[in-house]
């Protein structure tokens, strides 16, 4: 690392944080669409992480529910599909042809493969049969518009098919062709989870044919992909860009020289300094907000969610809390850019959270933390929200 790097403080990571991802009170979109554009991608894992990451960060008074619903369902200015991590995320529609081709590629040939190897295993039909089920079952879901996996197994009833996986095992199971397929297509990004079949809390999605998008080589996709997500998070570090792309560190380093992305200095946060990246022209000071900010974030949030190294916005003391076993984050009380508690929904809808820093946060900021409490029940209503991936404050907070 030399001397000329410019160094990034935890004071202005933090600064850059609450102004890119739109959490303060002056910084806040008018749509959902614009808070997408914002953070990339949304985690769409949980559903009600998607309509509760939109609602912190809208200033619509009616909140997050009507508007987000029509950009995904109505408008599809919104698209939720696999991406990063072969995880499920929201995109904004125009990202369709970038993350697939940056990140879909390469994990689709791998799981079609496995899918393919599985069923051999199994004695199962080959992998002709497959793709005659697999164009049977997309020319279906194009008359139906929406579909779930039921509904179109009554027209390509060949998706009702089983197979054994993992005979002997300790993992043994029983597979569906329409549970496995459906994944494989949706991953190859030529399906896409349409409306719920519940309120929009509910996990239960139909499918519906994905938008068509122009075809991209993969290297050009991860160069724009990787340059979007650096302007809103640079700046971060190799192993953060790995981490959240799951692409190879070879594919990291190729991309950001492509983007020309400057490097520069970071606090990691317990007193390290580590070399990290921004976008060209990027690295220059950035002020810290007028105003000092409060926001309860859902569980995997794309901020929580966004790095890999969190030390500098998470004390790591506080993990045990505030996270499952399996990594992911929960509910998140923050204040000025720290994360410094949880939260949870009580049965009657009311909001509780709790300060988890030894040394509090004083009252001005726990009355930030209570008004912004109060604003998310208002916008809840009647929704009752339980996460996906419970941790152990949240589990404790919600009684």
């Amino acid at each position: 690392m030399g001397e000329s790097m410019r160094y990034v403080d935890g004071a202005e990571r933090r600064a850059r944080l609450a102004l890119r991802h739109r959490l303060t009170a002056a910084g806040r979109a008018t749509t959902p669409e614009a808070v997408a554009a914002s953070l990339v991608a949304l985690h769409g894992t949980d559903p009600a992480t998607v309509y509760l990451a939109v609602g912190a960060r809208l200033a619509d008074p009616a909140g997050p529910v009507p508007a987000t619903e029509r950009a995904l369902y109505e408008d599809r200015t919104l698209v939720r599909m696999h991406g990063m991590r072969d995880t499920v995320f929201v995109f904004p529609a125009e990202l369709t042809a970038v993350v697939h081709a940056s990140t879909g590629l390469a994990v689709a040939a791998r799981a079609r493969a496995s899918l393919v190897a599985d069923m051999a295993k199994a004695g199962a039909p080959d992998a002709a049969w497959l793709k005659e089920v697999e164009e049977s079952a997309l020319a279906a879901l194009g008359r139906l518009g929406q579909a779930t996996a039921a509904e179109l197994a009554r027209e390509e009833p060949r998706l009702r098919e089983r197979f054994v996986y993992a005979a002997g095992k300790s993992y043994e199971g029983v597979h569906t062709v329409s549970t496995r397929l459906l994944r494989l297509l949706g991953v190859e990004g030529k399906v896409v989870r349409g409306r719920p079949l519940g309120s929009w809390t509910s996990s239960q999605f139909r499918w519906a044919l994905a938008p068509a998008h122009p075809e991209m080589d993969p290297a050009q996709a991860q160069t724009e992909l990787l340059r979007r997500w650096l302007t809103v998070c640079g700046p971060a570090t190799e192993a953060d860009l790995k981490w959240w792309t799951g692409w190879k560190v070879t594919d990291v380093r190729r991309a950001l020289k492509a983007i020309g992305a400057q490097a520069v200095t970071v606090d990691g946060g317990t007193g390290y300094v580590v070399e990290g990246y921004v976008v060209e022209g990027d690295a220059g000071p950035v002020a810290a907000p007028e105003e000092p900010w409060a926001a309860l974030l859902p569980a995997l949030d794309p901020t929580a969610m966004g790095w890999q190294g969190r030390d500098w916005y998470l004390a790591p003391e506080l993990r045990p809390a505030l996270f499952d076993r399996s990594g992911n984050i929960g509910p998140t009380v923050w204040w000025n850019g720290r994360v410094v508690g949880g939260w949870a929904q009580r049965a009657d809808g009311e909001i509780v959270w709790r300060i988890l820093t030894g040394e509090g946060i004083g009252r001005d900021a726990e009355a930030a933390v209570a008004a912004e409490a109060e604003r998310l029940g208002g916008r809840l209503g009647e929704a009752r929200v339980t996460p996906r991936f419970r941790t152990p404050v949240e589990k404790e907070l919600a009684g």
